[in-house]
Protein backbone atom coordinates (compact mmCIF):
# COMPACT_ATOMS: atom_id res chain seq x y z
CA UNK A 1 0.00 0.00 0.00
CA UNK A 2 1.14 3.43 -0.66
CA UNK A 3 1.96 6.39 1.40
CA UNK A 4 -1.00 8.46 0.32
CA UNK A 5 -2.83 5.64 0.61
CA UNK A 6 -2.28 5.07 4.43
CA UNK A 7 -1.86 8.43 5.43
CA UNK A 8 -5.54 10.73 4.52
CA UNK A 9 -3.89 14.08 5.39
CA UNK A 10 -0.88 13.37 2.25
CA UNK A 11 -3.50 12.39 0.19
CA UNK A 12 -6.08 15.12 0.97
CA UNK A 13 -4.17 17.97 1.68
CA UNK A 14 -0.48 17.60 0.37
CA UNK A 15 -0.18 15.72 -2.50
CA UNK A 16 -3.03 18.14 -4.49
CA UNK A 17 -1.11 21.55 -2.70
CA UNK A 18 0.04 23.78 -5.14
CA UNK A 19 3.92 24.87 -4.41
CA UNK A 20 2.12 28.24 -2.83
CA UNK A 21 -0.31 25.94 -0.70
CA UNK A 22 2.83 23.82 0.46
CA UNK A 23 4.70 26.91 1.67
CA UNK A 24 1.83 28.21 3.59
CA UNK A 25 1.08 24.40 5.29
CA UNK A 26 5.25 24.62 6.14
CA UNK A 27 4.43 28.01 7.78
CA UNK A 28 1.47 26.79 9.59
CA UNK A 29 3.68 23.34 11.13
CA UNK A 30 6.33 25.77 11.81
CA UNK A 31 4.10 28.30 13.96
CA UNK A 32 2.34 24.95 15.19
CA UNK A 33 5.05 23.10 16.77
CA UNK A 34 6.27 26.27 18.27
CA UNK A 35 3.09 27.39 20.11
CA UNK A 36 3.16 23.86 21.52
CA UNK A 37 7.04 23.99 22.20
CA UNK A 38 6.21 27.45 24.20
CA UNK A 39 3.05 25.67 25.86
CA UNK A 40 5.28 22.88 26.97
CA UNK A 41 8.01 25.08 28.10
CA UNK A 42 5.31 26.58 30.34
CA UNK A 43 3.58 23.41 31.79
CA UNK A 44 7.50 22.21 32.62
CA UNK A 45 7.40 19.54 30.31
CA UNK A 46 10.74 19.91 28.77
CA UNK A 47 10.95 16.61 26.84
CA UNK A 48 8.01 17.70 24.83
CA UNK A 49 9.10 21.12 24.52
CA UNK A 50 12.51 19.61 22.80
CA UNK A 51 10.59 17.65 20.40
CA UNK A 52 7.93 20.41 19.00
CA UNK A 53 11.00 23.05 19.16
CA UNK A 54 12.98 20.73 16.93
CA UNK A 55 10.12 19.99 14.59
CA UNK A 56 9.73 23.51 14.57
CA UNK A 57 14.06 24.01 13.78
CA UNK A 58 13.92 21.43 11.05
CA UNK A 59 10.78 23.14 8.97
CA UNK A 60 12.54 26.21 8.90
CA UNK A 61 15.66 24.41 7.98
CA UNK A 62 13.72 22.67 5.15
CA UNK A 63 12.33 25.97 4.00
CA UNK A 64 15.58 27.47 3.79
CA UNK A 65 17.14 24.38 1.96
CA UNK A 66 14.32 25.45 -0.76
CA UNK A 67 15.17 28.69 -1.48
CA UNK A 68 15.81 28.99 -5.32
CA UNK A 69 18.91 31.20 -5.28
CA UNK A 70 18.80 31.28 -9.40
CA UNK A 71 15.65 32.91 -9.61
CA UNK A 72 16.17 35.98 -7.42
CA UNK A 73 19.52 35.81 -5.46
CA UNK A 74 18.85 38.92 -3.71
CA UNK A 75 15.74 37.80 -2.81
CA UNK A 76 16.67 34.66 -1.45
CA UNK A 77 19.65 36.05 0.95
CA UNK A 78 17.17 38.30 2.38
CA UNK A 79 14.56 35.24 3.42
CA UNK A 80 16.97 33.21 4.22
CA UNK A 81 18.29 36.15 6.70
CA UNK A 82 15.02 35.57 8.41
CA UNK A 83 14.78 32.36 8.05
CA UNK A 84 18.56 32.14 10.13
CA UNK A 85 16.91 34.56 12.75
CA UNK A 86 13.90 32.32 13.10
CA UNK A 87 16.40 29.33 13.62
CA UNK A 88 18.57 30.85 15.75
CA UNK A 89 15.10 31.75 18.21
CA UNK A 90 13.98 28.73 18.06
CA UNK A 91 17.77 27.37 19.45
CA UNK A 92 17.88 29.52 21.99
CA UNK A 93 14.32 28.82 23.44
CA UNK A 94 15.21 25.19 23.40
CA UNK A 95 18.55 25.39 24.93
CA UNK A 96 17.58 28.21 27.82
CA UNK A 97 13.81 27.32 28.18
CA UNK A 98 13.31 31.04 26.88
CA UNK A 99 9.25 31.40 26.19
CA UNK A 100 10.72 34.80 24.99
CA UNK A 101 12.76 33.82 22.17
CA UNK A 102 9.79 31.49 21.34
CA UNK A 103 7.62 34.79 20.98
CA UNK A 104 10.65 36.34 18.83
CA UNK A 105 10.41 33.57 16.46
CA UNK A 106 6.43 33.42 16.78
CA UNK A 107 5.83 37.01 16.01
CA UNK A 108 8.31 36.55 12.65
CA UNK A 109 6.41 33.57 11.35
CA UNK A 110 3.43 35.18 11.72
CA UNK A 111 4.95 38.19 9.54
CA UNK A 112 6.18 35.91 7.47
CA UNK A 113 2.86 33.65 7.07
CA UNK A 114 0.57 36.58 6.23
CA UNK A 115 3.25 38.12 4.23
CA UNK A 116 3.11 35.04 1.90
CA UNK A 117 -0.86 34.81 1.92
CA UNK A 118 -0.98 38.23 0.05
CA UNK A 119 1.31 36.51 -2.18
CA UNK A 120 -0.65 33.56 -2.72
CA UNK A 121 -3.76 35.10 -3.04
CA UNK A 122 -2.21 37.39 -5.87
CA UNK A 123 -0.82 34.31 -7.65
CA UNK A 124 -4.79 32.56 -7.49
CA UNK A 125 -5.82 36.00 -8.55
CA UNK A 126 -3.20 36.60 -11.90
CA UNK A 127 -3.65 32.48 -12.69
CA UNK A 128 -7.95 33.10 -12.32
CA UNK A 129 -7.19 35.61 -15.19
CA UNK A 130 -5.02 32.93 -17.36
CA UNK A 131 -5.81 30.73 -19.58
CA UNK A 132 -6.54 26.96 -17.44
CA UNK A 133 -3.94 25.96 -19.65
CA UNK A 134 -0.74 28.04 -18.05
CA UNK A 135 2.01 26.38 -17.01
CA UNK A 136 3.42 28.73 -15.07
CA UNK A 137 2.53 32.33 -12.71
CA UNK A 138 4.67 35.07 -11.87
CA UNK A 139 4.34 37.75 -10.11
CA UNK A 140 6.23 41.21 -9.53
CA UNK A 141 5.75 43.29 -6.53
CA UNK A 142 5.98 47.38 -7.19
CA UNK A 143 8.31 48.88 -5.06
CA UNK A 144 11.97 49.62 -3.86
CA UNK A 145 12.37 45.67 -3.84
CA UNK A 146 11.47 44.85 -7.03
CA UNK A 147 11.08 41.20 -6.18
CA UNK A 148 9.74 38.47 -8.58
CA UNK A 149 8.51 35.21 -7.11
CA UNK A 150 7.78 32.43 -9.99
CA UNK A 151 5.90 29.36 -9.75
CA UNK A 152 5.90 26.70 -12.43
CA UNK A 153 4.14 23.88 -12.11
CA UNK A 154 5.57 20.35 -11.59
CA UNK A 155 4.39 18.00 -14.39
Amino acid sequence: MTESATNPYLHDAVLPATPEQLQLMLYDGAIRFASQGRDAIEAKDYATSYEKLTRAQEIISEMQAGLNYEVNEDLCKRVASIYNFIYRKLIDANVHRDTSAIDDALKVLRIERETWQIVVDKVNKTREQESPTASASSLSTDGDSNAQITFAAEG
